[in-house]
């Protein structure tokens, strides 16, 4: 080790602050809103098709429930112990974050949005003694407003604005707010806090650094960078100096252009059948080219993939993967679902005595590039005039109607789609359906 790191006062010299603020089990929250007989039930959300636990609230973890466990193997426990399970709902999470970064907004003008339930938020014109009392303020609106608990970290830096968010998370006596721009709980948490909860760091370089002798983030602080660096790269180094209070990663205010999209699904049950598959690749390929279309951006090329389940032992196993080019860049959805059900076409296999039985398939696309900006083919040039009009007109009666209200034939009926993704346990769309809205009536609230 170097030694210790100068006093954080000495090298933050401006004032700096960036602020982590995520909402706490934030789909399991979002359930909890909408139904107040959840407040102190364990809650846990569910993957697509019902198969892993992805969100867990205190509760539910103290019952021994991990992240990512299968919900086959503990559905017995959760009858039993009455935890209450969700099918995930991502309309009403998505419309959940976007309401809580607009709460966010009013308190801070730069909002990097990090995920689904967290943000950065740049605190540096708030004065050092109204920092707390900012962030105590931000919580209770949040909760005001949108009805979501949240944790606030406050640092330097982003990587001590992440460590300040665990840290507020885990001691409750903090009130849901820690704020290592403060000197005193700057030294005092970085020597109490295992160097496993750094940002970044993850199990190959925690294993490094505990080889080391580093067992507390104040011993990676005081690290020498450059060793460090030939360990574990670029990313050790500016940890390092994340850690010291030197901004390595800016706030992100514009999002980063897309650099690839994938569709993919698994099935709610065993596809056997070419027809079925066929329409389900041509469905994601519909997706696709709405999200392509939602960005400006077009692709000149489909990967399609579809592969049984290794859980199926004593079935045969399948994996198909294969590209399927096209002339030029595009986003129309037409000329996709004609590439991804090409792409069916030739790696299809007629079934023997034991057909394969697929559980999952997908379309995936990368170096995307603005659609304008794009070529022109010489030769096979696609008919961007007449797809653009068709296109727009599609995405503007979806989005007015819901998605689904207008698809192409090959793609299947939304309602009529046997293989779709099953949500046998959703809650209701309670904010962007207006058939699904809760109701009170005779001072009782009806979900």
């Amino acid at each position: 080790m170097s030694g210790p790191a100068p006093r954080l006062r000495d090298r933050i010299g401006g004032g700096r602050a960036i602020a982590l603020i995520d909402g706490n089990s934030f789909y399991c929250s979002c359930e909890r809103v909408f139904d107040p007989k959840l407040a102190s039930v364990p809650v846990i959300v569910l993957s697509n098709n019902d198969g892993n636990a992805i969100a867990r609230t205190a509760e539910a973890k103290a019952l021994g429930i991990r992240m990512g466990e299968p919900y086959f193997k503990i559905r017995d426990m959760c009858r039993a112990q009455g935890v209450r399970v969700f099918s995930s709902n991502y309309t009403l999470y998505g419309d959940m974050s976007a309401r809580t970064n607009a709460v966010y907004r009013t308190f801070a003008p730069d909002v990097e949005i990090y995920s689904i339930d967290e943000s950065f938020l740049d605190l540096s014109d708030v004065r050092e003694r109204d920092r707390m009392a900012l962030a105590l303020d931000l919580r209770a609106t949040v909760r005001a407003w949108t009805g979501i608990p949240t944790c606030v970290g406050i640092g330097p830096t982003k990587t001590l604005a992440k460590l300040a968010n665990h840290v507020a998370k885990t001691i409750p006596e903090l009130g849901g707010v820690c704020d290592l721009t403060d000197p005193v709980a700057y030294d005092h948490w970085l020597c109490h806090v295992h160097v496993g909860e750094v940002w970044g760091i993850g199990r190959a370089s925690l294993a490094k650094l505990e080889a080391m002798g580093v067992d507390s983030v104040a011993d990676l602080r005081d690290l020498d960078p450059r060793p460090v660096r030939k360990s574990l790269s670029v990313v050790g180094e500016r940890i390092i100096h994340e850690l010291r209070g030197l901004s390595c990663l800016p706030l992100e205010l514009v999002p980063a252009r897309r650099k690839g999209c994938a569709v993919t699904r698994s099935f709610a049950s065993r596809v056997e059948d070419r027809a079925t598959l066929e329409q389900s690749v041509a469905a994601h390929a519909t997706r696709l080219g709405e999200k392509l279309r939602r960005d400006g951006l077009g692709t000149d090329h489909v990967t399609v993939f579809y592969h049984t389940s290794e859980y199926d032992r004593d079935r045969p196993q399948r994996s198909v993967s294969t590209t399927v080019r096209l002339p030029e860049h595009t986003n129309d959805s037409l000329t996709l679902i004609k590439a991804a059900r090409l792409g069916v076409t030739k790696t299809w296999r007629e079934p023997g005595s034991h057909p394969w039985r697929y559980n999952k398939a997908g379309v995936v696309t990368v170096d995307l590039v603005p659609l304008e900006m794009s070529p022109r083919a010489l030769i096979g040039q696609l008919d961007r005039e007449r797809s653009g009009p068709l296109m727009a007109a599609i995405d503007v009666c979806n989005a007015r109607w819901g998605r689904g209200a207008v698809v192409p034939a090959r793609a299947g009926l939304v309602e009529r789609r046997a293989w779709s993704t099953k949500f046998e346990m959703r809650s209701p769309r309670y904010t962007t359906q207006v058939t699904e809205l809760p109701v009170a009536c005779a001072g009782k609230w009806r979900p």
